[in-house]
């Protein structure tokens, strides 16, 4: 372990002290590469003789939709979580003692949505310290995360968490990089740029390709794009999520202060103690997580609004529709009746591909 520990400090030192321009572009990309591969072996340890897989904490997946909450001890993470759910998580966070507590769920908008606290990210958890291991196991299952910080010393903090995070392979607020990749039997590697590229170059990208053992691919880069995006698609292991910023204990600061935090970017002011801005806090959770309200109406009768089914935004046909309610319905299934936005005419007949936006009425006709 501390080998790979040392020779990653060796690599980051190297990629300190080298100049960054067009000469060194090559050496630093191939250096990134390596960087990637040393992180992953960290965090998923080459086999042997294993003492079983550790004492995991996996929390039962419950809600339509999960959100990990991080920061530093003591910035306010079990206040809040206990002033939004109204669940008693030790206040005396400060190492693991928020673990084992039960996640908390809270219901908006008729969703359900379960909140974990995940603390011990923090400080070198990407390198196999603490049980860092097992809470990014935990972090990179969440649709959301949630950095809690310290209004008075944010961006320290911001940048440490933010690190932690990316070590691990979550990637915040942002696309996965648009680069197409398809290994092949022979034939070497074929690159083909559809625009201009400001640091890739056949070169560079051969040398990253070699440093996983890949010497026949097809690689198109369809944007400008860098060495870590590149590394990012080798790895295949990174998980793209959205991040919302929330600023703790704004009754510390000035109006004026404030105002300026309203303009930074995914980042929303609150007060866990005083429970001030929390409905901010939770529609902006909302506009996050993208989720899709699916209403369902028996036949002959009105749609029923009190309960409705929740889908998460990347799958919204009308077969995950059935398959969310049971994995027969599908069997049974001939076509479906959809009143709402996604389609033209109310009501449509629409097939099992038909995709579904919020708030749609639906209505299934069986074989």
């Amino acid at each position: 372990m501390s080998s790979t520990l040392a020779k990653i400090a060796e690599i980051e030192a190297e990629m300190a002290r080298t100049q960054k321009n067009k000469a060194t572009a090559h050496h630093l990309g191939l250096l990134k590469a390596r960087l990637a591969k040393l992180r992953r072996e960290l965090i998923t340890p080459k086999g042997g003789g294993g003492g079983g897989p550790g004492e995991g904490f996996d929390v039962a997946k419950t809600g339509d939709a999960r959100i990990g909450f991080v920061g530093f001890p003591s910035v306010g993470k079990s206040t809040l979580l206990s002033n939004l759910a109204g669940v008693y998580s030790e206040v005396a966070a400060y190492e693991f003692t928020t673990l084992t507590t039960v996640p908390g769920v809270i219901r908006y908008k008729g969703a359900k949505i379960q909140l974990l606290d995940l603390p011990g990210i923090i400080e070198g958890a990407k390198d196999g310290k603490g049980r860092g291991r097992q809470v990014i196991a935990v972090a990179r299952t969440c649709n959301l995360i949630l950095i809690v910080l310290d209004v008075l010393k944010p961006l320290g903090h911001k940048k440490i968490i933010e690190n932690e995070l990316e070590g691990f392979g979550l990637r915040l607020n942002s696309k996965p990089p648009n680069i197409g990749f398809k290994k092949k039997g022979k034939g070497g590697i074929n690159l083909t740029a559809t625009c201009p590229q400001s640091e890739l170059d056949a070169e560079t990208v051969k040398s990253i390709l070699a440093e996983y053992k890949i010497h026949n691919a097809d690689v198109t880069l369809r944007s400008d794009v860098t060495a870590d995006d590149l590394t990012d698609v080798l790895e295949g292991n990174r998980v793209y999520i959205p991040c919302i910023y929330v600023l703790n204990k704004i009754d510390q600061i000035s109006i004026e202060e404030l105002d300026i935090i309203y303009k930074v970017p995914h980042c929303v002011p609150i007060s866990a103690h005083h429970r001030w801005n929390f409905d901010d806090l939770l529609e902006k959770i909302w506009d996050y997580l993208k989720l899709v309200r699916i209403y369902t109406k028996p036949k002959g009768q009105l749609p029923d609004y009190t309960s409705q089914v929740v889908l998460p935004y990347s799958r919204t046909t009308v077969e995950d529709f059935c398959m969310k309610i049971h994995k027969n319905l599908i069997k049974e299934f001939k076509y479906a009746l959809v009143w709402g936005l996604s389609v033209k005419h109310n009501p449509q007949k629409v097939g099992k591909d038909h995709t579904l936006e919020d708030e749609d009425v639906i209505q299934i006709v069986k074989k």
